[in-house]
C-alpha cells in the first residue's frame, strides 16, 4: 500500500502486563500531507514531562540511527521521574523502533521516505522491567501497525456494538 493509501490511518495496541506493559496509538502520514505536517509539528512543541523524538537505536548517543520509516515518537503518560523517563525513552524507544522494523521486515510497510509514523506511547510511571517494557512496546507497535494497514477486523466492531450497553473501562467506576 502507497504513503498515500495509508496517510491518516490509525491502530491501537497493546503488549505485556501491567505496570510493564505498553499501550500505542499509531496514526500513518504521508510526507508532504496535513496528517504530515501535524505530527512534525509535534516536535517544535514539546513540554514538560512531555518529549518528541525521532525513534533512533543505537549503542550510543554518537551511533544512533532513526529507524526508517521515519519514526516519532510522544509520551502519554508525563515523564517527570528519571527513571520513568528512562524507561519510556530507552527500553519504550527501542521497542517502538523494533515493532516498526518488524512491520517492514514483514513486508507490511515499507521504509520509504514517504511514510511517517506517529506513536504515541502510553508506559506506567510504575514500570520497573525495561526489557518487559522493551517486549511490551514492539508488540503494541506491530499490532497497531496492522491495524492501520489491514483495517479493524468487522467481527470486532460489531460485537462492541452488539455489547455497547454492558461496555466498561477500568478508568470508570459509575454505574
Amino acid at each position: 500500500m502507497s504513503a498515500g493509501e495509508l496517510d491518516g490511518r490509525i491502530g491501537e495496541g497493546w503488549g505485556g502486563e501491567a505496570p510493564n506493559g505498553a499501550h500505542v496509538n499509531v496514526v500513518l502520514a504521508r510526507r508532504g500531507s496535513p496528517t504530515g505536517a501535524a505530527a512534525v509539528s509535534m516536535l517544535a512543541h514539546p513540554t514538560p514531562g512531555h518529549t518528541p523524538v525521532l525513534v533512533c537505536v543505537g549503542p550510543s548517543p554518537a551511533e544512533y540511527e532513526p529507524v526508517w520509516p521515519p519514526t516519532l515518537m510522544m509520551n502519554k503518560a508525563t515523564a517527570t521521574e528519571e527513571r520513568h523517563q528512562t524507561i519510556t525513552w530507552g527500553a519504550a524507544q527501542l521497542g517502538i523502533g523494533q515493532g516498526v522494523l518488524d512491520a517492514v521486515a514483514d513486508e507490511l510497510i515499507e521504509a520509504s521516505d514517504d511514510l511517517l509514523v506517529l506513536v504515541a506511547v502510553y508506559i506506567d510511571p510504575t514500570a520497573e522491567d525495561e526489557t518487559a517494557v522493551r517486549l511490551a512496546s514492539r508488540a503494541a507497535t506491530r499490532k497497531a501497525l496492522a491495524m492501520c494497514v489491514e483495517g479493524r477486523d468487522p467481527a470486532a466492531s460489531a460485537s462492541l456494538v452488539d455489547r455497547r450497553d454492558s461496555l466498561e473501562n477500568p478508568f470508570y467506576s459509575g454505574e
